[in-house]
């Protein structure tokens, strides 16, 4: 038995050391947290935070929960106000004029495409750099179309929205949900009604914080007009026309969820 546990322990040790040599010692979450840390610190650390311990006393505990909460419910603006739109002729005219969709204003905007109850709604994040007037006018578009011959989907079949109107690079998720652009999002795909949904960019559930499940799965489901509609989270164009292999990876959960 003990020379089974020095066993575990140098491999433990090995793995922790193969960890470090490569550069990755930290669990990059929205808050860094040490994976490879003295027990002592964490000792330390626990010792600070019991309530009524020098380090920490009663009431700053309940301060710092308060301060937790509300960080955790940021005010979200109403972009949506008293009359959203009803149609999808109306949230077009509400997508290109609405001056507080985007920190820049109306002009140079993209609008969607497509008809209301589609067979598949197609969602990207944000226009293609060099879009105008037409949506994935670019690489990407091309991907896309490819991806829907192969699928034996028309064009004329699909809505195409993205869920930003302009090219947004390195797009803040927080701030985009604290900017109400979620509830925009969720109310563009309550117009639609399509039969599918394909999100194009594994950020876009954040933003629908309210009506996406929270699995880690690539099949998500969408709260759509009280019921429930399943859409399936890839990640995004862009990144497949510089990483093949992901394009593979689409593929299959493609064949899972038609199967």
């Amino acid at each position: 038995m003990a020379e089974q546990n020095s066993t575990l322990s140098a491999d433990i040790r090995a793995t922790l050391d193969w960890w470090q040599a490569a550069g990755v010692d930290h669990d990059f979450t929205d808050d860094a947290t040490a994976w490879i840390g003295r027990a002592q610190d964490a000792t330390q650390d626990h010792a600070d935070t019991k309530p009524g311990s020098a380090g920490q006393s009663q009431a700053g505990t309940q301060s710092d929960r308060e301060n937790a909460t509300s960080k955790k419910a940021p005010q979200i603006a109403d972009l949506l106000g008293d009359s959203p739109p009803t149609d999808l002729t109306q949230f077009r005219e509400f997508w290109l004029n609405t001056p507080g969709l985007d920190a820049i204003g109306p002009r140079g905007r993209v609008p969607p495409r497509g008809v209301a109850k589609p067979k598949l709604m197609v969602l990207v994040v944000d226009p293609e750099d060099g879009d105008r007037e037409t949506l994935l006018s670019g690489a990407q578009g091309r991907l896309l179309a490819n991806m829907l011959n192969a699928m034996s989907i028309a064009e004329d079949e699909i809505y195409l929205a993205s869920a930003l109107p302009r090219h947004t690079p390195m797009a803040d998720t927080d701030a985009l949900v604290a900017s109400g652009i979620g509830a925009v999002l969720a109310h563009h795909i309550n117009l639609v009604e399509p039969e599918r949904l394909i999100a194009f960019g594994t950020n876009i559930p954040s933003l629908l914080q309210h009506g996406v499940t929270k699995d880690e799965t690539s099949l998500r489901e969408i709260n759509q007009n009280h019921a429930t509609q399943f859409a399936l989270v890839s990640e995004g164009l862009d990144s497949m026309l510089t990483m093949p292999r992901l394009k593979a990876r689409f593929w299959r959960r493609w064949i899972e969820c038609s199967a």
